[in-house]
């Protein structure tokens, strides 16, 4: 179980802001992207420290993702490569978000365990990978597999609530800890977090698919 399977419910909330969407005459595909600019200002201000405006405009970007799907369905204009370049979008977010964090200076881990910098900037690299390789996972069922029937413009996959932590819990925490003034304990818990989840989906698909 984890927070994608609300995702339904997350949705109905923002149907005024998809509206408007629709109203300004904007392309799903535009606002994938414009998810992607407020995704490098969230970087940019955690490059310079200024973890809680980093913190509002990665909340922005995540709105504007779950947004982009309720606007093409809305204006019927789904597409194959609008689902493609909203996965690669939110990948280069998340590396983004986090590559700041690194770049920012901030003591991870450095301060409390007495270890040179570079620790620090391991533990963003770690929670980097982590967040690529439990997202990497399901392409890899999709293509191996052969899963490609759609429900809400979603692939249905046997992964859909498997991981205890995935993408949104990825954003949540890294906005809570910016907001929180606790970033370098969020990143943390995604480097952990992120890596266990992974081995999870490993593990399931092991007795599934064998």
């Amino acid at each position: 179980m984890n927070i994608t399977a609300l995702r339904p419910h997350c949705i109905r909330y923002l149907e005024p802001i998809a509206d408007l969407c629709v109203r300004l005459g904007l392309s799903p595909n535009q606002i994938t992207i414009l998810s992607l600019v407020f995704g490098i200002g969230c970087a940019v201000s955690f490059t310079f420290q200024q973890f809680l405006l980093g913190s509002l405009l990665l909340f922005i970007s995540a709105i504007l993702d779950l947004v982009d799907g309720s606007v093409a369905r809305k204006t019927d204009r789904d597409s194959n490569f609008g689902a493609v370049l909203d996965w690669i979008i939110d990948k280069y977010i998340d590396v983004l978000a986090l590559l700041g964090v690194g770049l920012s200076g901030i003591a991870i881990i450095s301060g409390i365990a007495a270890l040179p910098p570079i620790a620090d900037f391991g533990v963003v690299a770690l929670a980097i990978i982590g967040s690529m390789m439990n997202t990497f996972i399901k392409p890899v069922v999709y293509a191996e597999v052969g899963y490609s029937d759609r429900v809400c413009g979603k692939i249905d996959d046997p992964l859909e609530g498997v991981g205890f932590f995935g993408r949104p819990e990825t954003l949540l925490v890294l906005i809570l800890g910016g907001v929180t003034g606790f970033i370098w304990a969020s990143v943390i818990i995604i480097a952990i977090c992120t890596n266990l989840s992974a081995i999870q989906r490993i593990i399931y698909l092991s007795g599934r698919l064998a």
